[in-house]
């Protein structure tokens, strides 16, 4: 980087911070580092010393951006209302834009999200084609043979379901009972293709409790990995598209059962203006919906105990806390057992578990530490990367419970779905 590449939206955001440390032991890097450059405080100071000239914009800078994970936990921690997850992206964004030694791996990663996550056909083919690999048991031949950092990223991967899972969705999903409004469903990428029993549960929940689901067919990914990983002209392109999409129904709502997507698209406003300020306020996650308007009470007991974990992006960029346990709690014969590091990040950060695996596992340990100590029978979270990277952690530690989400839990207990088969 050369000169103060940095906007001047991060220079003015900085001056909220009062450097008053309070984020400091929320900070997942800080507490495993002890570094104050590896704390919210420091990376501002960082980020502002850069937009005044007075320090150069170089490769600390650069580092200190990737460690972050960008969990947001020190936004909640914050009394200055400093928005941190901004001057996050806006910094990665500038510095994706500037020559150096790291272009070739942060342009590999923009292939991959601009033209095959983000591509539907692509993606369906070729997590079709991983699913065959994982059929043939070809990963786990490959993990041994490969070196360390590679056999970690491929116990990493989802376990492709079937097609029936990944099959396209009702375009309508009618309302049972008293009707109560009409919502759309928002889909993603990843989800889709990795979670589409989820999705089949929320279309089944939604309409146990009266509203009518549209699944508008030309939606697209929400643009989130690509602003995290400083795409911002990319991911902008994206909210363009699902603005136009979704701008064209007739709904109540916008739900969303992935707290990263959530986020995005609840703050569209930033990325698109004014404009994007109507459709940015009828996101809701599906909890935080469900909550809001009230549940109809589910008339089946779902037996065993449950830890809820709260996806950063939903707990800290949405603040979405009490909702997702009300709802839980609302399941009868369901044990509820909250554990230490609830709020905690988990470490999967979008693609964060992949570019900085190491820390990514340190920051994971502390929360399976926590919920080994509790011991559920379930694990239910909101996002799609927890549920991978905390399945992941389970496996490793060898503990019993399942990852679901909580609307799988919720369905059984509405006698439509089944949380007694295997969890990711």
């Amino acid at each position: 980087m050369s000169g103060s590449v940095l906007p001047p939206s991060v220079y003015e955001q900085s001056l909220d911070c009062v450097h008053c440390g309070l984020c400091l032991t929320s900070c997942p890097t800080y507490l495993a580092t002890g570094r104050e450059t590896s704390s919210p405080r420091g990376r501002i100071y960082l980020m502002r010393g850069v937009a005044e000239g007075r320090i150069e914009a170089g490769p600390l800078l650069e580092e200190e951006a990737s460690l972050c994970l960008g969990c947001r936990a020190c936004e909640t921690a914050c009394p200055s209302g400093v928005e941190y997850g901004q001057m996050l992206e806006a910094t990665r964004e500038a510095i994706a834009g500037e020559p150096g030694p790291s272009t070739l791996g942060a342009r590999f990663e923009r292939v991959v999200l601009r033209y095959l996550v983000a591509v539907p056909g692509r993606l369906r083919a070729a997590m079709t084609g991983l699913r065959w690999v994982q059929r043939w048991g070809l990963d786990r031949l490959f993990a041994r043979l490969a070196p360390k950092p590679v056999a970690d990223a491929i116990a990493l991967a989802p376990q492709v379901p079937g097609r029936e899972s990944r099959a396209a969705l009702p375009r309508l999903t009618p309302a049972e009972g008293v009707a109560r409004g009409r919502v759309a469903l928002f889909t993603g990428c990843i989800m889709s293709e990795s979670f589409g029993d989820v999705h089949r549960a929320t279309l089944r929940v939604l309409a146990s409790n009266g509203f009518e689901v549209v699944v508008p067919p030309d939606q697209g990914c929400c643009g989130a990995l690509h602003a995290h990983s400083g795409d911002g002209v990319f991911a902008r392109e994206l909210a363009e598209r699902n603005l136009d999409v979704f701008g064209a129904e007739e709904i109540d709502a916008i739900v969303v059962n992935s707290a990263g997507c959530g986020a995005a698209l609840r703050e569209v406003e930033h990325w698109l203006g004014p404009r994007a300020a109507a459709f940015a306020g009828r996101i809701r996650d599906v909890c935080e919906w469900l909550d809001e308007v009230g549940l109809r009470a589910p008339p089946n007991p779902v037996s065993g105990s449950v830890c809820y974990d709260d996806p950063c992006h939903l707990v800290h960029a949405q603040g979405v806390a009490a909702g997702p346990r009300r709802l839980l709690a609302a399941i009868e014969g369901l044990e509820w057992s909250e554990h230490a590091e609830a709020s905690s990040c988990c470490g999967a950060a979008g693609t964060y578990n992949l570019t900085q695996p190491e820390m990514s596992r340190v920051v994971l340990s502390r929360k399976i530490d926590s919920l080994e100590q509790a011991d559920p029978d379930w694990i239910a979270t909101g996002n799609p990367g927890c549920m991978l990277q905390i399945a992941a952690g389970v496996r490793q530690r060898g503990l019993r419970a399942r990852v679901v989400h909580p609307i799988e839990l919720l369905d059984a207990a509405y006698g439509t779905g089944d949380v007694t088969r295997e969890g990711v």
